[in-house]
């Protein structure tokens, strides 16, 4: 996996520090981590909790990420309790395929952060992750609903990576995560022309609803009313 001891790009206005959990079920050909996909670099818990530890003079919040920080939901749950003793607050990066670790996080309060990424129409989304993963992240999303509604989960964004090509995806997307914070991400990869953020803004607009346009040229900016 992997450490990063202060980012300002892991949870939009906080300083934290960010553990990449290696090993990811799914193979998205757009990955910007293949490297920690598979593979192994085991550490002992303690180390990484010391990594945390280390870091809180400067940061006030620790991200896990990956690979599919879930994807090892014992150690995740218990380096998230780890992180919330020591005052942090927790954020986590996942692509939803293990709901029920998603449920014992909000359920114990140790997350107050979920980017959950929803890749694809419901259709589409075996084939783009060359796994069976539909019914999973349609739990995952119900889960964050969930616990969002009920105050137990203080954000939660769905992250939509959109391509060229593929702009007519977002209206059933939107439709399905519309009580969530909606964040749409410049598709980047071999091959494709990426979309700019005037291109997002427009497929955006139809929705009437406020979003975040992240692109590599401009960063994350907001869109839509009252932005």
């Amino acid at each position: 996996g992997g450490f990063v001891p202060i980012s300002t790009v892991d949870w939009r206005g906080r300083a934290a520090c960010t553990v990449f959990l290696r090993g990811c079920p799914a193979r998205c050909f757009y990955c910007h981590n293949i490297a920690i996909q598979g593979g192994e670099d085991l550490r002992d818990a303690d180390e990484i909790i010391a990594m945390i530890r280390s870091s809180r003079t400067v940061a006030g919040a620790v991200v896990f990420s990956g690979g599919e920080p879930t994807l090892q939901g014992p150690a995740l749950v218990h380096l998230a309790a780890a992180a919330r003793n020591m005052g942090l607050s927790v954020g986590l990066h996942t692509n939803g395929i293990f709901p029920r670790v998603l449920e014992d996080l909000t359920g114990r309060h140790l997350v107050e952060m979920i980017a959950l990424d929803i890749k694809t129409t419901w259709e589409r989304y075996d084939e783009l992750l060359e796994l069976a993963a539909a019914d999973a992240v349609k739990q995952s999303l119900a889960v964050c609903k969930r616990a969002k509604a009920d105050g137990s989960l203080g954000t939660c964004q769905a992250v939509v990576t959109l391509f060229r090509g593929r702009e007519d995806d977002l209206p059933s997307i939107a439709e399905a995560t519309r009580d969530l914070d909606l964040v749409l991400q410049q598709g980047v990869a071999p091959g494709f022309v990426p979309l700019t953020r005037q291109e997002l803004e427009a497929v955006a607009a139809p929705l009437g609803r406020k979003v975040r346009i992240r692109t590599r040229e401009d960063g994350e900016v907001g869109y839509g009313p009252e932005q």
